[in-house]
């Protein structure tokens, strides 16, 4: 049984850091990638970053280019999402997810899913 629990969230002015994690259970190997969605009021959910457990080759949006940074801890534990620079369009709740397999922006490709953690930031 795979489980995932985000933590971190909170609020924090324009400017500021927020260093999110993924508690994940249940991975019994390393052939899962892992990726950081969020879905902002009114929108819909969108991809913001995903690395495999290696850490290798990161991917993320434009818009958190340069201010994201995904890690692993390259044990099959936990992700991490710093958050720098952060602005008040980033805010939303943020949510990890799992899927076996290759590297994909497409989120019906997730196969876990933990349930998110709100990030918000103030102007």
């Amino acid at each position: 049984q795979v489980q995932l629990v985000e933590s971190g969230g909170g609020l924090v002015q324009a400017g500021g850091s927020l260093r999110l994690s993924c508690a994940a259970s249940g991975l019994t190997n390393s052939r899962y990638f892992m990726g950081w969605f969020r879905q902002a009021p009114g929108k819909e959910r969108e991809f913001v970053a995903g690395v495999s457990w290696s850490g290798i080759n990161p991917n993320y949006i434009d818009s958190v280019k340069g201010r994201f940074t995904i890690s692993t801890d390259n044990a099959w534990n936990t992700v991490f999402l710093q958050m720098n620079n952060l602005k008040p369009e980033d805010t939303a709740v943020y949510y990890c997810a799992a899927r076996y397999g290759s590297r994909t922006y497409d989120e019906d490709s997730y196969n876990y899913w933990g349930r998110g953690t709100q990030v918000t930031v103030s102007s």
